[in-house]
């Protein structure tokens, strides 16, 4: 198969999909890999490197779209790429339809194959293209968080983790995912006082045991995310509904009872975001105020430490691609239950539910289509 990795166009976006190591993988199981001129430099790895990988640098990203059987990225298209896809070819990616109506509708109009990382789930519920990312995005929101706490930022001036004497700052985090944990470990670390909440209650024994005495466990509900708003220095929006548009959690008129210069982290904005005055910011100008609370909203965190999040990006999606390029996406899903339930778009057909909800789309069944 002739696999293409275009290059990020998305703002501040310097991840790319696949590394060196990850391309000569893929040319010794047979396939072609073309990669557009200097798509990995921000990652650290040069037009040099994956010509002795193997593969063939392209100079524009239409000749890639062009010849590629599948298309393997960072993230979803941009307006000025929709018309480069095409019938049966594969798009594999983070897509997040659920967040925009217009890209998906795009998709639909294409015909093409949109697998996306975010849904591929195996049968214990857990997202194995997702949680590594996850995993650099909730160290980042304590990171981001504190950083925007600092008066000359905006806010209120707060040290996370106190020092003797003075009591340290407060952090809620609702969520207890893969980006709630992760940022739990460093606000805990930091010695902040942590609230981390959760809807499963057999997530929050695990929490409760191998998080440490001052990170709290909580049932989340509308009456805890109240109760603990108005002492809160921080809030790390963590939700995630798989594939589907973030539910809101912290309304306007919530913000109300919150300290001026506390800040609100919303990691689910790729998915709509779990905060209703959220709106998608980039890292160039990451943050915004209303009613005096600090908003960072920054749709590709991980985007702004590219070589940490390729290495692990790489790690985690080489095996699916493979398999993909292999077998071909109709096989690969007959007999990958996690490539299947990847399915979001395919032919022009909306075949993952949490999507064609979001719009009132008809949704499809994929083994209808294989």
């Amino acid at each position: 198969m002739i696999i293409g990795i275009p290059k990020e166009i998305k703002a501040d976006e310097n991840r790319v999909s696949m590394t060196p190591g990850g391309v000569e993988f893929m040319c010794q199981n047979g396939h072609t890999v073309l990669i557009e001129n200097n798509a990995g430099r921000a990652s650290g790895f040069g037009n040099a490197n994956y010509k002795q990988a193997g593969a063939e640098i392209v100079n524009q990203a239409g000749e890639i779209f062009d010849r590629a059987e599948m298309i393997v990225r960072v993230k979803e298209p941009k307006s000025s790429e929709f018309g480069y896809l095409k019938k049966d070819q594969i798009y594999f990616a983070y897509l997040h339809l659920a967040a925009s109506e217009t890209v998906t509708e795009a998709m639909i109009k294409s015909g093409a194959v949109l697998i996306a990382y975010e849904t591929i789930q195996k049968a214990d519920g857990t997202l194995p293209l997702l949680t590594p990312m996850s995993e650099v995005a909730g160290p980042m929101a304590i990171h981001e968080g504190a950083k925007y706490l600092e008066m000359a930022q905006g806010g209120h001036g707060v040290l996370l983790g106190g020092v003797p004497g003075v009591d340290p700052g407060t952090v809620m985090i609702i969520g207890g995912g893969a980006v709630g944990i992760n940022a739990a470990k460093i606000a805990s670390g930091l010695g902040a006082k942590v609230y981390i909440l959760d809807t499963n209650l057999d997530r929050l024994r695990y929490l409760s045991d191998v998080m440490p005495s001052h990170c709290i466990t909580l049932m989340s509900s509308p009456a805890t995310i109240r109760d603990i708003l108005p002492d809160a220095d921080l809030v790390v929006g963590a939700v995630l509904v798989p594939g589907s548009k973030t539910p809101t959690l912290v309304t306007r008129e919530l913000l109300k009872t919150m300290k001026k210069g506390a800040v609100l982290v919303d990691v689910a904005i790729d998915q709509g975001g779990c905060f209703e005055t959220s709106r998608e910011t980039t890292h160039a100008d990451p943050t915004y105020v209303t009613d005096g609370i600090i908003h960072y909203a920054v749709s590709n965190m991980p985007g702004a430490l590219p070589r940490t999040s390729t290495l692990a990006l790489n790690n985690s999606i080489l095996p699916y691609a493979l398999e993909i390029a292999n077998k071909g996406w109709k096989k690969a899903m007959q007999e990958n239950a996690e490539i299947k339930r990847g399915a979001n778009v395919v032919n022009g057909k909306v075949t993952y539910e949490g999507v064609a909800k979001a719009f009132g789309f008809k949704n499809d069944d994929i083994d209808n289509l294989l």
